[in-house]
């Protein structure tokens, strides 16, 4: 059932690849039932899922609401008598098991990846990997990273794929405020899911360690990083001759050569002083004719040309993108629970709502704006069906096809 009768796929097919079967079965294996009378994960689920698409600011007072109402209850079967108090969702956030609701995302994420063909990149798939970071008064958030400003930070690392976000991890120590040890674990974590990846992952100017850099070269991870400028290094080998200019667009290539970088710090089993890594890389260097700007890319792929690692990396906007989607949709920003625990929840939550958004917005040819309004118009509607036949009534007549 929906309104909108353009639309290629509804909100109601979306949730059909959420399986009951699969709630149930999580509910068993991570006993996230184990101490609760009312609020089970299959309803924190549900609640959680429901509140995110329906609100444009979520609380603690809007989940007990939403909860307590006879439409959400309508919706999703539960007993009139059925009754939480906010106190209860503040406890159940704080203690219920997150990897439930984990596990349902890389579910549906494994569910979803099959909607589409990986066709951006004939021989790759890019994965951009960034962080972006949600920050609270001391006074509220215990846990969290330090800054000058009085408040503490959380750091959520995402990896996402172009159109679905396909990893996240939290941080709230303070070591993982570099993005050197961050992304790291965000990338790896990864190549655990997908044993025979084809991918790239593509980085910012965020991580620079050589040590880092080595690692996923000597573990076979393909990456491309944007390289700070007049990054000491050795050139081995010029890919360019003297008479080739290579141009495209506004852009002209200055390097292209194969190298070895000089590590910041010292590398362990070493003299203590800044020297040579043991790796090849691949640098790659760029210059806009029009602003004189230099950018420098280095990477492990030898077999790509100069101008599709530029563009690859040009890519990774996407996931600034969805970063802003996160929070202006989404409300990312706002904590509704101030507990890593709780956090977790509503970080994989999130996601979860995510990908139905940008899959709704990918089938119906929508903008994120867009997308969320008429999600939330269905299911509201959804929400009327069920109270029309529950009054006797006939929903044909009202959404008529």
């Amino acid at each position: 059932m929906s309104v909108f009768k353009d639309h290629k796929i509804s909100l109601k097919h979306i949730l059909e690849f959420i399986p009951k079967a699969l709630l149930s079965h999580l509910s068993a294996t991570t006993k996230v039932d184990y101490y609760s009378k009312v609020l089970h994960g299959e309803k924190m689920f549900y609640l959680l899922l429901f509140c995110i698409l329906d609100n444009e600011k979520l609380s603690q007072r809007t989940l007990e609401d939403t909860f307590n109402s006879s439409g959400f209850k309508a919706l999703f079967g539960l007993g009139e008598e059925e009754r939480i108090r906010r106190s209860s969702i503040s406890e159940r956030l704080s203690k219920i098991d997150p990897h439930y609701f984990k596990e349902i995302y890389a579910h549906m994420y494994e569910r979803f990846s099959e909607l589409y063909e990986r066709t951006e990149i004939e021989k790759y798939n890019l994965i951009r990997v960034d962080s972006t970071t949600v920050s609270q008064a001391a006074s509220r958030l215990k846990e969290g990273m330090s800054n000058n400003s009085g408040k503490k930070l959380l750091k959520f690392s995402f990896s996402f794929d172009g159109i679905l976000p396909s990893g996240v991890e939290v941080f709230n120590e303070q070591r993982y405020s570099s993005e050197d040890l961050a992304l790291p674990q965000v990338i790896l974590k990864q190549m655990k899911k997908e044993e025979h990846h084809g991918n790239i992952y593509v980085m910012d100017r965020g991580l620079q360690s050589a040590k880092t850099m080595m690692n996923f070269d000597d573990n076979s991870v393909k990456f491309i990083v944007r390289l700070k400028e007049n990054r000491k290094f050795e050139e081995k080998e010029s890919f360019l001759t003297a008479q080739s200019i290579i141009k495209w667009d506004e852009w002209i290539l200055m390097k292209d050569s194969r190298v070895q970088i000089f590590a910041r710090s010292p590398i362990e089993n070493r003299d203590g002083k800044s020297c040579k890594v043991d790796n090849e890389f691949r640098l790659v260097v760029i210059k806009n004719e029009k602003t004189g700007k230099e950018f420098w890319f280095l990477s492990n792929e030898f077999e790509l040309s100069a101008k599709e690692i530029s563009e690859y990396y040009r890519k990774r906007w996407d996931i600034e993108v969805f970063f802003r989607f996160l929070k202006q949709e989404l409300n990312l920003t706002h904590l509704v629970s101030l507990n890593k625990n709780g956090i977790e929840v509503m970080v994989y939550m999130t996601m979860i709502a995510s990908m139905l958004l940008l899959i709704y917005k990918k089938a119906n040819n929508l903008g994120y704006k867009t997308a969320k309004r008429r999600i939330a118009m269905e299911l509201r509607d959804m929400i009327t069906a069920v109270l029309i036949i529950f009054a006797g009534g006939n929903p044909d007549k009202v959404f008529k096809t």
